[in-house]
This record gives C-alpha cells, structure tokens and sequence, in this order.
C-alpha cells in the first residue's frame, strides 16, 4: 500500500496538471459513471491529502475521495496523446495538457464537506500537513501499553505512515519496535516526530524512499546499492538476515498486527 508521501505527491500531480482549468472526467469501468458526469466540465479547485487519502475538490461543493488501499494505481500522459481508456479504469481525468487514469482504488466516491470532515476527524496527525499538532498523537502515545510499533501504523494516531517509514525511523533513533508507548519519553517522541517530516519531504520532492544517512550510503559505505521493487536505500525494511550497514547483527523480521515488523536487535535496543 502507498504510503503518505506518495499520496502527497499524486495531490501535487493534480495541481500541476489540473488546478484552475477544466476537466472532463469519465469512468470506463462504470461505477463511478453517475459521479464523473456531476463533476465533468467543472474546474479542479484543489488538490490535498492526509495520511493515504487524497481529496480533489471541484465547485457544488463536491470532493472526490480517493484511496488507492493495496492495488489501486495512477498512469499519467499528455492530454494530447492520450490513449483510449481500457475498461479497467475507475476514473480518467482529462484536459488538453494531460490526463490522469485511476485504476484499483479501494475508495473512489464523491463526498460532501460534511464527509470528507469526517474523515479528517478520525484520522490522526499527518507529519505532511505543517498545521497538523504532533502533541495530539504523542497524548495517545504516551498513554497506551501499545507498542510503539503498532501505533505508528495506526491511522488514527498517526496518519500516512505505512511499512517503511515505521521500520526505519525506528532505527534511526534506536527505538526497540516492542517497547510501548507509554514508556517513550517526550523527547524520543518529538525526535521520530521531527524525523517523519525530514523523511517523507525527501519522499514527496524524490518520488522514492530513502532513509539512509550520508555516511552510510552506498558509496560512503563501498557497498553495492539496494535492489529492490521499493528501490531507495534503506536500514532495515526487506533486509531480513542480511548485515546491519552499522553493527553487522543480522536484521530480523516478526510479525506484528498482520504486517511484517523489521528491526535491528543490536542498534535497537532502547
């Protein structure tokens, strides 16, 4: 499933492409036909995300919900060259200058200003929306015999960290992923806090994730660059039994709340 910044990054591609014009919006696939007409030759407003949703705002009021879940996906073209939508698609939005093309989402509805508040209510801060107050999640943190592993995934504490971001920010500051959240200390908290932010900007500016430090890329390392679907340079996420790039422990993997947890057990002690 895409994490945050990716969903940032689609917000972003839309104003560039579709901001301030007209669209003309279909859906090939059909179910999201009734919808597509209501909003097709209106101007796109506005283009935002928190946590995994992306909202596209067009004038009535009317927003258009996306989540992409676990298979949902975008192609983007040039409007001038675009192709004939395949019936897989959910939604295409199109102008003379590009086209966008939503295929899978586990959610794509129009939404009242009622609905999409709703939605923001139940999710948690988001370390992407600069307005968003990092001490209402450190208040459920700091109370739950949760471990800190499992409520950094939890969209309603902490919204658009997925898999990767949880596993390395982690390791960056030496957090044991089975500690719980109430014995992380304020400091620690506003750390991984600050860190997010750093990491998924790169994220949303680069397109990929990596959260190596300088001194332990590749070429400062003299070591081959990661392989892997993901790409990015990474510490511990998919690296099970191979070395740790700073202790040279093995890194494991467990499960943990149906997703597989990857941590370091000599650098992430704490």
């Amino acid at each position: 499933m895409p994490e945050g910044h990716t969903i940032h990054r689609l917000a972003a591609d839309h104003t560039e492409a579709f901001a301030g014009r007209t669209v003309r919006a279909t859906s090939p696939q059909g179910k999201f036909s009734d919808s597509a007409a209501l909003i097709s030759g209106q101007i796109l407003e506005t283009a935002e995300a928190h946590g995994k949703h992306l909202f596209l705002g067009f004038a009535g009021p009317h927003w258009v919900h996306i989540h992409l879940g676990l298979f949902g996906k975008y192609t983007w073209g040039a409007g001038a060259s675009a192709p004939p939508p395949t019936e897989t698609v959910r939604l295409r939005l199109a102008n003379p200058g590009a086209y966008a093309d939503l295929r899978g989402p586990t959610t794509c509805a129009l939404i009242t200003d009622a609905e999409k508040q709703a939605i923001h209510d139940r999710l948690g801060p988001d370390p992407l929306r600069a307005a968003d107050d990092p001490d209402r999640a450190w208040r459920r943190v700091s109370r739950s015999r949760t471990t800190v592993a499992a409520l950094l995934m939890d969209q309603k504490i902490v919204a658009g960290v997925g898999n990767v971001y949880r596993a390395e920010v982690l390791f960056r500051h030496g957090i044991d992923p089975y500690r719980l959240g109430r014995d992380l200390r304020r400091s620690e908290w506003d750390a991984i806090w600050s860190d997010l932010v750093l990491l998924m900007c790169e994220g949303v500016r680069n397109n990929r994730i990596d959260t190596v430090r300088p001194e332990h890329t590749p070429d400062a390392m003299g070591r081959p660059p990661r392989v892997d679907d993901h790409g990015g340079e990474v510490y511990v996420y998919r690296r099970t039994g191979q070395p740790c790039h700073i202790c040279d422990q093995e890194i494991r993997t467990a499960d943990l709340a149906a997703r597989n947890l990857f941590w370091c057990p000599g650098c992430q002690k704490n």
